[in-house]
């Protein structure tokens, strides 16, 4: 009953907002096949940022999907294993975590890119630049994380060597931001909710935002990735998630209390200042502007420079990428 309550107050909202048509089937919908399946199994992970997934249920259900399913996921590498190994058919995941995947041929296909920015790395007093972390302790989730291929890729394209000059802290006990915020390590890279709970708390001060500084501001953070054996079988079912989730973006962007509301009533995230921050500061309608193809190959020299994958940019991208059903819903989704 607290679902549907939830609900009924979500598209109410939307109706006052004037989103109410995001949710809509329109025309050309209705005009399409419906969907091979009409059952979905999206990624729940501990990360505010993939908010368009988390807000898809209504679209998802407009679109002819009768049973939507969130299953809990660890993030990064986790994602994109539970994704290829057919436990869940979708779910955004930081790009780097896909092409590390995709090197080991794991069974995804990329999708579409849906929005940049979202990481920010925060040090202590004294450290100024990226630069400055040469020799310093610096926290995160596991090696191989998205914050670990993401710092790795922040501190080679400014000079360092990841693996000589940055002493790696990993804690299993305990996560980076406690880490971080009891003076343990001198840097941590977080995703929301973090970077908000920090500044809320005003621990530190942030050295990289990828959402403003460039380079890293310039190409999607997170990508839409699906099982590579559910997209050849079901490639209508695939258009339709994937139009869902992009209209949820641009929902993001429209109505970020509404979504925050949501987040906090769907248990998608625990503090709603947090998240309102979060989708507030993202630009989740970049997935029109920015080159899916652009990002995947920047990410990709990244990580072959520093030896974390094998496969040249072009194998990833011309293996493991299906952009068709993103092109045409830019062309059909025109604003």
């Amino acid at each position: 009953m607290q679902i549907i309550q939830s609900r009924r107050r979500f598209l109410a909202g939307l109706t006052a907002a004037g989103t109410a048509s995001l949710v809509g089937a329109p025309t050309r919908v209705l005009a399409e096949p419906g969907p091979e399946t009409t059952r979905i199994r999206l990624a729940k992970i501990p990360s505010i940022c993939v908010a368009p997934q988390y807000v898809a249920e209504d679209l998802l259900r407009a679109e002819g999907f009768t049973e939507v399913a969130y299953v809990a996921t660890g993030p990064g590498a986790a994602t994109a294993s539970a994704v290829a190994n057919g436990e869940i058919d979708f779910s955004l995941n930081f790009v780097t975590n896909s092409i590390v995947a995709l090197d080991s041929g794991a069974r995804l296909t990329l999708l579409g890119g849906v929005h940049p920015g979202c990481f920010e790395l925060f040090a202590k007093r004294g450290i100024d630049s990226v630069v400055d972390l040469k020799g310093r302790n610096v926290g995160v989730q596991g090696l191989g994380s998205g914050p670990h291929l993401f710092l790795a890729s922040i501190a080679a394209y400014v000079g360092l060597d990841p693996a000589r000059d940055i002493n790696w802290v990993v804690d299993p006990a305990v996560k980076p931001k406690e880490l971080f915020a009891r003076g343990d390590i001198d840097a941590f890279l977080g995703f929301p909710p973090d970077p908000q709970e920090l500044r809320r708390s005003k621990v530190g001060h942030v050295i990289v935002n990828s959402t403003v500084d460039r380079p890293w501001s310039q190409y999607f953070c997170c990508i839409l990735s699906g099982n590579s054996d559910f997209v050849a079988a079901h490639p209508v079912a695939t258009k339709r998630v994937l139009r869902a989730i992009l209209k949820a973006a641009d929902l993001c962007t429209a109505a970020p209390a509404l979504v925050a509301e949501r987040l906090v009533a769907g248990g998608f995230a625990s503090h709603y200042n947090d998240a309102f921050a979060a989708i507030s500061e993202l630009p989740y309608r970049k997935w029109r502007d920015y080159d899916s193809t652009d990002t995947v190959r920047f990410y990709a020299l990244r990580l072959k420079e520093i030896g974390l994958i094998g496969s040249t940019p072009d194998r990833i991208i011309a293996e493991g990428t299906d952009w068709r059903f993103l092109n045409e819903l830019k062309r059909e989704l025109k604003t």
